[in-house]
């Protein structure tokens, strides 16, 4: 017999018939979901009397006697400047390649205008000055000017040689 319920187990090696099959089943769901467990054991506990606002003990005076040596303060004050200038100088090159992401054709133009039209001011001044100074340069030559031109040619087999003279 089962311990559940009044029938008695079927022989070993005979196949349950459709009533036995559909008691059985109901057994076992009914075993399944029977809440007859105890509750499983809290992991965790919080203990809600309240707290008394001052103790029973008398309050203790507890000196600061930590000893820093001054080369770790040097160290610790030198460590936050330097972070901070590293910082600095990251945030300064994000901000110049952020600029040089956004150049479009028209922002190159406008800003260098300024230094285009600088270099035209210099250039024509300088075109200016240099005409100015060769108007007023006049080359005199004194004394005789004689021009020889002498030119002799040999040419022997497959090798020739010029030489031109004055």
């Amino acid at each position: 017999m089962n311990a559940h319920s009044q029938e008695p187990d079927p022989p070993a090696g005979r196949p349950l018939s459709t009533a036995e099959a559909s008691a059985e089943a109901a057994r076992l769901i009914h075993e399944a979901y029977r809440q007859d467990t105890p509750p499983p054991t809290p992991t965790s506990y919080r203990d809600t009397t309240p707290l008394p606002v001052i103790g029973t003990a008398a309050p203790v005076t507890q000196p600061d006697s930590r000893i820093v040596p001054q080369w770790a303060a040097g160290v610790a004050v030198a460590s936050i400047g330097v972070g901070a200038g590293i910082t600095g100088l990251g945030c300064g090159a994000w901000l110049a390649l952020q600029g040089l992401a956004s150049v479009t054709l028209t922002g190159v133009l406008a800003g260098t205008l300024p230094f285009a039209a600088l270099a035209a001011v210099i250039t024509a001044a300088g075109t200016a000055i240099a005409r100015a100074r060769a108007a007023s340069t006049t080359h005199i030559y004194k004394g005789t000017v004689i021009k020889r031109t002498e030119v002799t040619s040999t040419a022997r087999g497959l090798l020739s040689r010029s030489h031109v003279g004055h």
